[in-house]
């Protein structure tokens, strides 16, 4: 028989100061600190908030489809004690998508939306009274960044100092990350092809706030250099949804930034694999990578519950 888990005080749920939580940088880095001290109890001691959000309904809006986003998303709410309405398909089609939003929160205690636009996202929050979460967009993918996050924190301990390496798309994945390590003081490198580049803004934002906390952000084209002494190791499919067009040119492109036992060899020898999924083995890891008993993928898949579940208490408890 499994021994239960002694009672424990909860730590107080700092409420966000910001309504919503659309772009990474919605949360100062004193709320995402607390909100990651608040996965980790979220995860240890779920009974504890089993009925925080009693009474609660949630709408998720899902423009892509989904399994770690929509599943957790939905467990998230249904074991904090509230309730989810799932609608999917494009926002805004039948009906302005202000009117969507203004029916919404007529009806609900917050909306979740995953999207092809950061527009979408944002103009949700501009009309809906109540919080909105963004569960993915072409600009950001906060969410993940949280799981994350939770992931390093649990494997390494202390964050600052760490070297954090993504090798592929600089795309909405990396945004979210970069602006995360540079708040927590953990130096980030990104290697990736000369025309796909992570945002200018974003990496010039990231740059100012890791001055500030004593880290670095690099971007470069070489792959070796990104992987030289990294704690983690990250990277993404070549082809995200919405760019299935581009799936050829970008494997030739992206076919030196494949994540093989060469170049994770060049990292610590403590350090670990990320990946968000799903994942195209044999185009951006290999499986022998993916597999390693260093492979946290499935560490990170389980955070997004726990840390969507911390997200959601700052919001709406």
């Amino acid at each position: 028989m499994t021994a239960e888990l002694p009672p424990q005080a909860s730590p107080n749920i700092q409420r966000i100061g910001h309504p919503d939580f659309t772009q990474d940088l919605d949360l100062t880095a004193d709320e995402l600190r607390s909100l990651l001290h608040l996965a980790a109890d979220v995860k240890r001691f779920p009974q504890n908030y089993s009925s925080k959000l009693f009474g609660k309904s949630i709408a998720l809006l899902f423009e892509k489809p989904s399994l770690r986003t929509r599943m957790t998303f939905e467990l998230a709410i249904q074991q904090l004690g509230g309730f989810s309405i799932l609608n999917d398909g494009p926002i805004g089609s039948r009906e302005p998508l202000k009117d969507v939003a203004r029916n919404l929160d007529r009806w609900v205690s917050g909306i979740v939306a995953r999207t092809y636009l950061q527009k979408t996202v944002d103009d949700l929050a501009r009309w809906a009274k109540v919080p909105v979460v963004n569960a993915l967009s072409d600009t950001w993918h906060p969410c993940q960044a949280l799981a994350d996050m939770q992931t390093l924190q649990e494997h390494f301990g202390a964050l600052r100092g760490l070297k954090f390496a993504f090798v592929g798309d600089g795309n909405n994945v990396a945004h979210s990350l970069m602006l995360n390590c540079a708040r927590l003081g953990i130096d980030f490198v990104i290697a990736n092809p000369p025309k796909y580049d992570a945002s200018p803004e974003v990496i010039a934002r990231s740059t100012l706030i890791a001055a500030q906390t004593g880290c670095t952000v690099t971007a470069t084209h070489d792959p070796a250099e990104a992987a030289r002494g990294a704690h983690a190791i990250y990277t993404d499919v070549w082809a995200s949804m919405g760019a299935e067009n581009e799936a050829a040119e970008r494997r030739t492109a992206f076919a030196d930034y494949q994540v093989d036992e060469d170049l994770f060899a060049q990292a610590e020898p403590n350090a670990v694999f990320m990946h968000c999924l799903p994942a195209k083995r044999g185009e951006e890891v290999t499986d022998a990578v993916i597999e390693s008993p260093r492979s946290v993928v499935f560490d990170q898949a389980e955070n997004r519950l726990h840390a969507q579940k911390a997200l959601l208490l700052m919001l709406l408890a």
